[in-house]
């Protein structure tokens, strides 16, 4: 009996491929997603770390570089004989500062200029005490009958001079919208952490426009950021009743809060008896326009910036109320980082699938 000849159906083949040519694609999608997911793991965690560094000494002590043992926090005696000091590298209403070294290393010896003030720079002493974090530049030692203070030197200096910083050919790789938001996340980072501290919620009021709050926090060598200078840092306790006043003249201009400005109009002299105090929202207000100088102008940053713009809308509320919290506004900034470096990651998944 002759065999019928077995014909392939060929409608089935191009079937075939295009379902092969899918579960390589979801494959190669799934493999991506696990490598970007062990890599954001790895991003988080470094960003949620703990606020007192396990790399950290105990208190009263400190340790930098590559050293591995604690030192206790010199002395007058120690800072007197073992400091020297190189050249002036600022002065401010409060304080001068001086590049020093200390043991064949660059440190940073901060003195008391105008005695008047003395209660401000022995403030700062105190918080600088007491807050010694990851987000704060590290305390080496101090002497308060002198009104000296010692800390780690940062070369890159504040961030006032990051711009600049960024277009040295050794930085100019990290002039990316990517590093970018993460120096801004840094930033609010700290204020976070100042408006949960250990001590309670603490104000930022050396703030009244963008360079002064620039001139506040250091830009260290593997791009973080620190807070540097805590002369003014009053403590809001709502449950004493107690807000705060930054300072005790009548702050003007669009980058302070509005609760900040004279409310009585131009016509009724300012007086400082009669301004309200406020809380710690001041400092949410200025968020946007902080974060708006670490974003640059750089590829990709008005894409950022479109992500951000709900949350920074929220921050300029006029009822303080209203305004996010630091922590609400720092999860914003996360989840949006996490969001852009999947989409770079995968450009162009979603219309494969």
């Amino acid at each position: 009996m002759e065999k019928k000849p077995h014909f392939v159906r060929r409608e089935f083949l191009p079937r075939e491929v295009p379902s092969m040519s899918l579960a390589l694609l979801l494959a190669a999608v799934l493999l991506l997603n696990a490598l970007l997911y062990l890599y954001l793991n790895k991003f988080s965690s470094s960003l949620g770390r703990v606020e007192t560094d396990p790399g950290l000494c105990p208190f009263g002590h400190f340790k930098f570089g590559a050293v591995k043992n604690c030192s206790p926090w010199l002395s007058c005696e120690a800072i007197n004989s073992e400091v020297r000091k190189l050249k002036c590298v600022g002065e401010g209403a409060v304080k001068k500062v001086f590049l020093s070294e200390w043991k064949e290393k660059k440190v940073v010896l901060s003195q008391l200029t105008n005695s008047e003030l003395k209660e401000d720079f022995l403030h700062g002493l105190k918080m600088l005490k007491a807050l010694q974090s990851k987000h704060v530049v590290r305390l080496l030692g101090y002497c308060e009958q002198q009104f000296t203070i010692l800390t780690e030197y940062h070369p890159l200096g504040s961030l006032r001079g990051l711009n600049e910083t960024l277009h040295i050919p050794k930085y100019k790789g990290m002039n990316t919208w990517h590093r970018r938001l993460m120096l801004a996340i840094d930033y609010v980072s700290v204020i976070r952490y100042l408006h949960s501290s250990p001590l309670g919620t603490l104000v930022m009021c050396d703030s009244n426009d963008l360079d002064k709050v620039l001139s506040q926090y250091l830009l260290t060598s593997d791009f973080h950021v620190l807070v540097n200078d805590l002369d003014a840092l009053p403590l809001v306790n709502r449950s004493a009743g107690r807000l705060v006043k930054c300072g005790h003249r009548e702050l003007r201009g669009e980058f302070v809060a509005p609760e900040q400005r004279w409310p009585y109009g131009e016509d009724v002299p300012f007086e400082d008896d009669l301004m309200p105090p406020y809380d710690e929202k001041t400092d949410i207000w200025k968020i946007p326009d902080v974060s708006n100088f670490f974003l640059g102008h750089v590829e990709g940053s008005d894409i950022v910036r479109l992500h951000l713009f709900d949350i920074h809308a929220a921050c300029k509320k006029k009822d303080p109320a209203e305004r996010p919290s630091a922590q609400e506004v720092l999860d914003t900034y996360r989840k949006v980082l996490t969001l852009l470096i999947r989409e770079a990651a995968m450009p162009g998944t979603r219309e494969m699938l």
